[in-house]
């Protein structure tokens, strides 16, 4: 189970084709601050930090971590380079090293029952405090749909987090989000040992932003979403009503368009679908899109690919400055790492990131939550609140907290 005390053998990258140890072997000898990203193909699980990618805010954050592999790989027995970018382009990335690593073949389970994420001498009902208030992030969604009438912006992401005074019990959540979202891409980064802060940024990202391996490039975007209900009726319902939203499909367009866009350069193929599909989490339904294509050279990294992509108006909006100016004016917080990347990348330039999204910053003493919603014309600021309150219950269920946060009244005040 995780949590038992296994020690770690570096090994290649599935690049390489290795596939060991064993998928129980390595979810099974996770302990907390180690780091682990899990996803369909393969997982990686890694402790300690070998070097960290010290850079500063205006250097070549792609090419610094391409002479850092290099110059790490004839000691490190191929080690990964692995960690977070930020949303914003102003603050510094954590990256590192790690000074152990394993990857297996296939997603990481977790076998057994699914504890509490909570520890057990955890009586009183947390404090929770909503920023910004749902009452204030409806008047941003106001105020986003009034910029768009003005013209200059077609999409915007408003976001809001939960700031929850708990101790989280970081492994167990671990085993939550692996047992209740099987298809989703799982992480978690204890951040501390790269200088970032005492935190460990975890969650379940349905969307993949970009995997590489050899001269194949794949990106997921998603877009045009609706929460799932519990009556299986109304559920599909739901589901066929945002196929044939014209403002869903919109709004998932401008991302596939963007996301197209900042491939092409790279590839000698793209292969673009001209409709979206659909596909579900525990709690969402999604739009979706495989963009996936040939490179042109088969040596350009996959943090370099991201980087390219990075943000898509899936998580900040169109076009990307003039959004992003919005949300700086509008949000009221600091995203910090969410609605940035989190990943891997190898020394031959393989490697997966997901966006970073269905995600917790979970601190000694307190956790914080996010969730953002798309704003287009003829979004609504009720439907959009729904939107995030669906999306802060992938992490609020799995921490066990749904309850004490509605009891605390703090999503009750819209």
């Amino acid at each position: 189970m995780i949590g038992e005390t296994h020690a770690l053998t570096a090994v290649e990258s599935p690049s390489h084709g290795v596939r060991s140890p064993a998928t129980p072997a390595l979810l099974s000898s996770y302990l907390a601050h180690d780091s682990l990203f899990s996803s369909a193909s393969h997982q990686l699980h890694a402790r300690g930090v070998l070097e960290t990618l010290v850079h500063s805010i205006d250097t070549d954050l792609a090419g610094e971590s391409e002479r850092l592999l290099a110059r790490v790989a004839n000691d490190s027995g191929r080690l990964p380079l692995m960690g977070a970018v930020p949303f914003s382009a102003s603050q510094a990335s954590c990256l590192w090293v790690p000074s152990q690593a394993a990857f297996a073949a296939g997603r990481a389970r977790h076998r057994g029952a699914a504890l509490s994420s909570l520890p057990s001498d955890q009586k009183a009902a947390p404090r929770v405090e909503s920023v910004p208030a749902p009452a204030q992030f409806k008047r941003n969604v106001e105020r986003s749909l009034d910029r768009i009438h003005d013209g200059g912006i077609s999409k915007v992401v408003m976001s809001r987090s939960l700031r929850i005074a708990a101790r989280v019990d970081v492994p167990q959540l671990l085993a939550q989000l692996l047992t209740r979202a099987p298809g989703a891409y799982t992480f978690a980064m204890d951040l501390a040992g790269a200088a970032g802060p005492k935190a460990c940024l975890i969650g379940s990202s349905p969307e993949l932003l970009l995997s590489k391996r050899g001269a194949r490039v794949v990106s997921n975007p998603l877009a045009g979403s609706i929460p799932r209900v519990a009556d299986a009726e109304e559920d599909q319902r739901r589901a066929r009503g945002l196929l044939e939203s014209a403002k869903d499909r919109y709004e998932h367009a401008l991302v596939v368009d963007a996301v197209a866009a900042a491939l092409r350069p790279y590839c000698r193929d793209l292969r673009v679908p001209k409709t979206p599909s659909l596909v579900a989490t525990p709690t969402m339904w999604h739009l979706s899109s495989v963009v996936d294509g040939e490179l042109i050279d088969p040596n350009t990294s996959s943090l370099r690919l991201a980087l390219a992509l990075h943000p898509t108006p899936a998580v900040c909006g169109y076009p990307t400055e003039p959004a992003r100016g919005v949300i700086h004016e509008l949000e009221g917080y600091d995203r910090g790492l969410f609605t940035g990347l989190v990943g891997w990348c190898d020394a031959e330039g393989d490697g997966e990131w997901a966006v970073t999204i269905r995600c917790a910053m979970v601190e000694e003493d307190s956790a914080t939550v996010f969730a953002g919603a798309g704003i287009v014309a003829g979004s609504e600021p009720d439907a959009e609140l729904a939107e995030t309150t669906a999306k802060l219950g992938t992490m609020l269920n799995a921490m066990g907290l749904t309850q004490a946060v509605e009891a605390s009244g703090a999503e009750g005040r819209a």
